[in-house]
């Protein structure tokens, strides 16, 4: 019976490490469950990776997200005139977006911390889950907002000045939360928690009298979450990425193309547009993609799990790359939101002087009159009323 015990836990705390166990209860398949021995040797080889390398990066990209994301909504609070116009506002929520995934990351390195232990309840542990994965969709959707404002603001000037007004974007910005939560909301009925079946105090040598909060399905839900994922992928990163890259794109061959601007504004506007590319391909991108790639290889791990004669077989079978490559993106997503803030006030504010130029070569001057009466602003001004100094760029 203690056998027993002890591999239901283990099967359920392999459920979120990404090895491939067995529920207690039998799989829609028939296939038995892993024995004990073998479930707990592959929980301690992956659940070593959280505890040594996770927690700590964890807590130092929360005190940096914190500091820059609060200091970017300082900034646009006492510096930007009001009604913001629209890359403002994108940015704005953008930085909210980044903080309130920061504060998701304490309890979660509590968590990591060994003993592994989930002490926060069941509620908890759902909703910082959901959180966690809100406002990571949350993030895209306002960098791929910024995105297209930027293509609207440099590709299409008038337009831009002519038809986007700030209500419209407060009202892409709602839609952008309601889109991000309904995506998530799926992670609120795959993630739970699993009771210790051992009793006594929860210790790194004891870990069976620990309490996991398992932010993947268990194994009877492992068909819809690799399906979940699948979807989160395609929908909550895939199609952002590729309207991010064909706004940039754009953008990229109007500043080609343009004659009057000089070699070094050129560059400046490069950089921002790398910037924004590279930062999206190195950490949103890489995270999804993994995280496929780990279900994926659970699940390979959970058919051949009945077969194996001993711990040493179940453990050298188990896709450490796809698992450790997994763990080391959850590192870069937060990483991400710290950098954010430093593209809001050091990167982007170089590249407004160069706008007009780019702006005023491609759509032509028919005279100097005409010129100063529809000049268009840098991206962060495109949408306002008044043609006085524009702040500068301060999105990412």
């Amino acid at each position: 019976m203690p056998q027993h015990n002890a591999a239901l836990k283990a099967e359920a705390v392999l459920s979120e490490v990404g090895g491939r166990v067995h529920s207690a209860t039998p799989s829609p398949t028939g296939a038995p469950p892993c024995p004990a021995n073998i479930s707990a040797a592959a929980d301690r080889i992956l659940s070593g990776f959280q505890e040594g390398f996770l927690w700590p990066v964890l807590v130092t990209e929360f005190l940096v997200a914190v500091a820059g994301n609060s200091l970017a909504l300082y900034r646009f609070s006492t510096r930007e005139q009001r009604p913001w116009h629209p890359a403002v506002i994108f940015s704005a929520q953008l930085a909210v977006s980044d903080l309130f995934y920061a504060l998701t990351l304490p309890p979660l390195a509590a968590y990591f911390y060994p003993p592994k232990n989930w002490r926060y309840g069941e509620a908890m542990c759902r909703l910082e889950r959901f959180l966690f994965i809100c406002n990571t969709l949350g993030s895209i959707i306002f960098i791929t907002c910024i995105s297209l404002n930027r293509y609207l603001g440099v590709v299409h000037p008038f337009f831009t000045r002519s038809h986007l007004r700030p209500k419209h974007a407060w009202a892409i910005s709602a839609a952008g939360w309601v889109l991000a939560a309904l995506l998530a909301a799926p992670t609120l009925g795959f993630s739970h928690l699993t009771t210790p079946q051992q009793g006594g105090l929860c210790t790194v040598a004891r870990p069976e009298a620990c309490i996991k909060c398992l932010g993947t399905a268990s194994d009877n839900q492992l068909k819809a979450y690799s399906a979940y994922s699948l979807a989160l992928m395609a929908l909550g990163c895939g199609l952002p990425l590729l309207l991010t890259l064909a706004a940039y794109g754009a953008l990229g061959r109007a500043v080609l193309r343009s004659h009057g601007m000089t070699a070094a504004e050129k560059m400046h506007v490069a950089v921002l547009v790398a910037s924004g590319v590279v930062l999206y391909a190195g950490s949103y991108l890489p995270y999804f993609v993994t995280r496929v790639i780990n279900v994926s290889a659970r699940q390979r791990w959970r058919a051949r799990c009945p077969s194996f004669v001993d711990e040493t077989q179940a453990v050298k079978a188990l896709d450490l790359g796809a698992y450790v490559g997994h763990q080391v993106t959850r590192g870069l997503v937060p990483l991400a939101i710290c950098i954010h803030p430093l593209l809001y006030m050091a990167v982007a504010p170089s590249v407004g002087c160069c706008h007009q130029c780019c702006l005023g070569c491609k759509e032509g001057r028919a005279s100097e009159n005409t010129e100063r009466a529809s000049q268009p602003l840098p991206l962060t001004a495109t949408a306002t009323k008044t043609l006085g100094p524009p702040p500068p760029e301060l999105s990412p």
